[in-house]
């Protein structure tokens, strides 16, 4: 993987091209860089405590920037140059990455950041829908990096890994790792399990009903495609839905749509709906939020962008496919960004009825850009509205019907749920 459970910062933003504002926030970027990289320290010495005292002399500073003063971050770097006690670790181009990811913190903006090259990769791969490794979900269980679920198909799967799995600990020759997971990021556990086609990595795992023994599993990594959609048919008391997974917007979910429209609309006589199921949904493109809607919803504004300057109404493309077969949406917590876009154009223009619990609460949209050096700058450029003009941020959307899933049962009750609205609408 492995693909992180909780994608509430990583994989939430939304994409809109626009080369205009890339080209423009690209260029701001390098020449403040450009601004840093002019200066020069030059050692004087202060008369009172004899010390070398670092005098900023400044040799290219762009002229809008004049009054910018980079005078302490030069005097902090000189410092930490000469008096940290591990000088190893002192790494020129982590410093200077550190500092872009300062720079955008300072915004006080979770959604604006810098992704230095290793996880600028990551968040690519993951919107891509496909990458290289072992093939399962990671999250934590006792504080622990666990398996939430291996993908089916995977790696992980093949050597039976099961969820509930605790990692403890990861070797990787080739990247020279042999290192408990205790204290491990989300990050570092993917950064350090995944990895090119064909090496292996040994993963040590605790499972509870093993015999309490810990025991190693080698894997050999592959490449890892994950549906971004999935159809199943889900049946109770003789009413049948289309159930619609969507899991992501990302660059392979509008042709993974084709097929599933094509399956629905051949057994349109024998279903009573669909059960459009968004849940834990982080989001992804703006445009593909705008493209799913689309197949639901005939015309009109799907929904509004408000940038700095300008407001801008995207309309649904016409394709509205499956606009007459009735729909009930599922949406929770992890429900944000671009599947509320959709949830909430559905129940703005067709009256969808919204089941499960508040979405999460995203109304900004990100610009992501990919900067030379193969990191990346994800920029918040606007809001968006949803079609009546509401802007859920840090609110969420309201459901019409409240009920939670119970991990306890293999039933999914708020599926079970939705069939009995439609039900009850017959």
């Amino acid at each position: 993987m492995d693909d992180p459970q909780d994608n509430k910062y990583n994989n939430s933003s939304m994409t809109l091209n626009n080369s205009r504002f890339r080209n423009f926030i690209i260029g701001v970027l390098l020449l403040v860089l450009g601004g840093v990289v002019g200066y020069r320290l030059q050692p004087k010495t202060d008369s009172q405590s004899k010390l070398p005292v670092f005098e900023l002399k400044n040799t290219n500073q762009p002229q809008e920037y004049k009054e910018v003063d980079f005078k302490q971050f030069w005097e902090v770097w000189a410092i930490l140059k000469k008096d940290y006690l591990d000088q190893e670790k002192l790494n020129d181009d982590k410093m200077v990455q550190g500092a872009i990811g300062g720079m955008t913190s300072a915004l006080e903006d979770p959604y604006t950041l810098y992704l230095p090259p290793e996880e600028q990769k990551r968040s690519v791969e993951d919107l891509q829908g496909s990458f290289f490794g072992v093939g399962i979900q990671l999250g934590y269980i006792d504080n622990t990096v666990a398996v939430i679920a291996p993908i089916k198909g995977g790696p992980a799967a093949a050597k039976g890994v099961m969820a509930g799995d605790l990692i403890l600990h990861v070797k990787d020759a080739a990247k020279g790792l042999d290192k408990d997971t205790t204290g491990w990021s989300l990050n570092e556990a993917v950064n350090n399990i995944r990895g090119d086609k064909g090496t292996e990595v040994t993963l040590t795992l605790f499972r509870k009903d093993n015999g309490n023994q810990p025991f190693e599993v080698i894997i050999a990594r592959d490449e890892i495609v994950v549906p971004t959609v999935e159809l199943t048919y889900a049946e109770k008391n003789s009413h049948k839905v289309a159930h619609i997974v969507l899991s992501r917007f990302g660059e392979k979910t509008t042709p993974e749509l084709e097929k599933i429209i094509s399956d629905i609309l051949i057994n349109r006589p024998k279903i009573d709906g669909i059960v459009l199921d968004l849940r834990n949904n982080p989001g992804g493109f703006f445009d593909g939020a705008i493209e799913i809607a689309s197949e639901f919803i005939e015309e009109g504004v799907v929904v509004s962008q408000k940038s700095k300057t300008q407001q801008q109404d995207y309309k649904a493309l016409g394709n509205a496919r499956l606009a007459n077969i009735p729909i009930m949406v599922l949406i929770n917590r992890g429900s944000a960004s671009a599947s509320e876009i959709v949830a909430g154009a559905l129940k703005d223009r067709k009256g969808a009825k919204l089941i499960g619990e508040r979405s999460f609460g995203k109304g900004t949209v990100q610009d992501a850009r990919q900067l030379d050096n193969g990191a990346g700058l994800h920029v918040t450029i606007a809001r968006w509205l949803l079609p009546s003009g509401a802007w859920i941020h840090d609110e969420g959307i309201p459901v019409d019907v409240e009920v939670k899933d119970d991990p306890n049962t293999p039933e999914d009750e708020v599926v079970l749920k939705a069939i009995e609205e439609f039900a009850a609408q017959k």
